[in-house]
This record gives structure tokens, sequence and C-alpha cells, in this order.
């Protein structure tokens, strides 16, 4: 299971060849506090032979003065590298690793467990196509268990391996597996995954983490053959048809322009496939031309597909900028400066309706707000709450207003183009990221939004930035 391979030594540069394209999969391991995410994945590099000499001797040195596993070397050491994190044994940031097999390349995001730190879970989770849940077997499904399956799966993660921990702590029980799997059904009817697997493990011990455990025959599958251990499930996993390969998305993040005879539109495909000769569409201007070449730095492209950076060169002279959208020409797109989000939010300072933030959507940037918050998710329940503001990890479905009409994409439809950062507009500081639901009705033209409010938070920036403007002589430039 290991990715060493006897290309190292007699073909390096076949090797590298096959390494370089294997199949990419990102996880994150999450659950609530204790679980043991750090152990699996401290056993899931050890177990397949990914730790070098040097950090297996700096751990058995660290196991001694902040383990949590008596003699034996605490594997959880890997990943949580923060002397707070060693001090209180748990994980406060999230923590990368990287590592492969003969299948697959993986890159893991350890999430932490506290509920203080959810903002910390779902930025991991964001760039993730598979979740890996963590259950203590000793307990059940937990609070932190519900809220990361309901941010996991709002976050559009397909794909869900509920691992339950700690089966050594329970003598190996069946019975107890069985009981965990029935609570965890229940919260995953209200779940989206189309793909929930579930395996019973010891980390600490390797059960079923990388190899098959003797201590539990009895987990088999459906059809009655012996269960698949975690590192073979991630291996398997299909995640190639996750990918949206029929709607044409590519927001335009630079215009290429060295010299007078090259134009290019550089940006990454979020969705869609592209090839020369096809017939887009820019939004928002509505403007269509024919794709002429797709240039990279190795070279031209027959077709582009989701994740590749590309610079597209078009047969006609059309204005195209940063932020716009590069779309099929039959696409129909609303294009809105109001629509409906799921928001998280990720600062001390509530989200207040009516403030104007600076939102980040694909490659744009604008000013826009909340106008109404129309109710906050109970993760434990995954009910609905009024609310008037959302504090810190809480969760809503709001409307977003903007200052400027945009194409408006449903998260779950293409996520590259569905989602959305909001920036504090004094302090640059993120506090919040939005998932895209629909436009709203009565979404319109820029001249729509309220730039009384406008006015009142430049009057605001002014003071702070520019004490000697004024905030009309900052309107007149801006043609208000």
């Amino acid at each position: 299971m290991s990715h060493k391979s006897a290309l190292i030594a007699d073909n390096i540069e076949q090797y590298l060849q096959e390494h370089e394209n294997k199949d990419l999969l990102r996880f994150i391991t999450c659950g609530s506090v204790d679980d043991g995410k750090s152990t699996l994945i401290g056993r899931l590099l050890h177990d397949s032979k990914m730790i070098y000499e040097d950090q297996l001797a700096a751990i058995t040195q660290a196991s001694r003065t902040s383990g949590t596993t008596g003699d034996r070397v605490d594997l959880a050491l890997l990943v949580d590298g923060l002397q707070s994190e060693r001090e209180q044994g748990i994980t406060i940031d999230v923590a990368y690793r990287y590592f492969s097999t003969d299948r697959r390349k993986f890159i893991i995001a350890d999430t932490p467990g506290h509920e203080q730190y959810t903002r910390n879970m779902a930025t991991g989770a964001s760039t993730a196509s598979l979740a890996v849940i963590l259950i203590d077997a000793r307990h059940g499904v937990q609070t932190q268990t519900r809220r990361h399956s309901f941010i996991a799966d709002l976050l559009g993660i397909q794909h869900l391996v509920v691992a339950i921990n700690k089966m050594d702590l329970v003598e190996y029980s069946q019975a107890r597996f069985d009981a965990i799997v029935a609570e965890y059904r229940l919260l995953a009817d209200k779940l989206n995954a189309r793909d929930i697997r579930f395996v019973p493990i010891s980390a600490l011990e390797g059960d079923n983490v990388v190899n098959a455990s003797e201590n539990m025959p009895w987990y088999r599958t459906d059809d009655g053959q012996p269960g698949t251990p975690l590192l073979e499930l991630l291996e398997t996993v299909e995640i190639s048809h996750d990918s949206n390969l029929a709607d044409l998305r590519l927001p335009v993040q630079y215009v290429n322009r060295p010299n007078l005879d090259f134009r290019g539109y550089a940006g990454t495909l979020a969705a869609g496939i592209l090839r020369p000769g096809q017939r887009i569409k820019a939004l928002p201007s509505g403007k269509t031309s024919t794709v002429e070449r797709l240039v990279t730095f190795d070279g031209d492209l027959d077709a582009a597909y989701p994740g590749q950076a590309i610079t597209v060169t078009l047969n006609d002279e059309i204005d195209v900028s940063r932020g716009d959208w590069l779309v099929a020409a039959d696409a129909e797109i609303a294009l809105s400066n109001a629509f409906a989000a799921d928001i998280v939010w990720m600062h001390e300072t509530p989200l207040e309706p009516g403030k104007l933030y600076d939102l980040k959507l694909a490659t744009r940037d604008l000013a826009g707000k909340v106008t109404a918050i129309d109710y906050q998710v109970d993760v434990n329940t995954l009910e609905h709450h009024r609310a008037e503001r959302l504090a810190l990890n809480a969760i809503g479905r709001c409307r977003v207003e903007l200052t400027a009409p945009v194409p408006v994409d449903d998260y779950r439809v293409s996520p590259g183009t569905g989602s959305f950062i909001v920036i504090d507009r004094l302090t640059n500081v993120t506090v919040g990221a939005g998932m895209v639901r629909g436009a709203l009705e009565g979404g319109g033209a820029a001249g729509e939004v309220d730039w009384q409010a406008f006015e009142v938070e430049l009057n605001a920036l002014v003071r702070k930035y520019f004490p000697h403007w004024q905030a009309k002589d900052v309107r007149e430039l801006l043609g208000k």
C-alpha cells in the first residue's frame, strides 16, 4: 500500500511521470473534540510509509513531553504542530498534509473539532471533494458531528466516509457499530450527499485504517465480502464525475496583452469543457465571439477542463475585462444585483444587515450588503430560526444586494462561480463566506442600490484614510 515503487531505482523519470499523472483527492477529517482526527492522519502517514526518519525521531522525542499515548509514539503530533495544540491535545488551526500511494495522491486537511474553530473547519472543507467524519465509538453522534456534517453538505461535498473510531475501547463490538450507523442515518436523511460509507476503525491500533482488521471479521460489505479499509476507500472513491462538465464557466482573472499582436483572457476554468472554435458569450455585456486558441505555458490545448489555468484568445475584438465571465453562447444565466445565499460568519463582530461590505465573487470585487436574514440554521437539529444578526460561526440564509448586476450561479451547479467571500471595508479582514442559492426577483441595475447607505459607509472610510477629503468629492469621482 506504500507509494514506493521499483521504478524509483530503475527508471526515475518514468516514475516521476507516472506520479505526476496520478489522480489527486483532497479530503478533510472532521468531527468532535478528541475523536482522533490527528491520530488517524498520523496512522495513515505512518502505515503508508510516508514519514521520514527525522520526522519520526522528532515526534518520538515530543511524545515524551507532549504525548497522550503513554510509552508509545503519539502520531497525532505529526499534524498538531502548534505549541498550544500540543499543550492542550487539540487541533486549533487547519493542518495540511500530503501523501501518495500507487493509485492516487492525497492532500489532507485536518480540521479542528472545537465549536469556536468551526470557521477553520469551513475553510478546510471549501476545497475538499470528500470528508472523513470521525465518531468516537464510546460517545456516538455528537453536536460537532452534526455541525461538521451539515457544513460539509452545505459546501457541496458529495462523498462522506463516517469512520467510527476507537473501536478498541468498545471491544470491537458490532452491536455498538450498528447502533451508531443507525443514529447517523437519521442525520443523513437531511443531507444532500449522495455517497455515504461507514467503516469501523481504531486509529491508535491501526485497525481498518490501511490494513484490514483481524479484530473485526464481522465488518463486511452488503454482498458478504470483507469490508474495505479506510485507505482503500480513499483510493477508489470515484470523484471524476463530480466536476460540472456541462455548463461552461471561465471567470476572467487577467487580460494578457504582452504586445500589439496578442490579446488573451487568462483564468482558471471553473466548469465545463472549452475548445477552439467554440462559440462563447462574455458576461455581463452579452457580446459573443468564437474561441481561437487555448494557450498555456506548455503549448496550445485542444480542450480545457475544470481546474486548468488557461489563456483564451478570441476571433473578435470584444470588450472583456477582469471579473467578466466567458460562458457558452446559448447559456441562460441570470444577471442581477440581488441574490439569496447561505453565509458562514467568521468574525467576532456580528454580521449586520444594512452595513456595506466588500464582496469578492470569483474574480470580481464590488460592494454590497445583506438586506435581510431570512433565517439562521440550528446545526444541531437543522431547524430554522429567526435572527437579527449572525454571530461568529453562525450560518444563515441571507438576501444580498450589490452595487452592480452580476451573473448569478447556484453554488451546487458551479462552486467556483457560485461562492463569494465577505470583506470588512475598514479592516480588509475576511469576515464571512457565502454560497449563492439563486437570483432574487426584483434585482436589477446598480441604480437601484441605496446610495444613501453607501455614502454613510464612504464617509467612514474617508474619515479614516483621507481626513482632508469629503465624501461628496469621492462620489463625484464615481459619477454618482
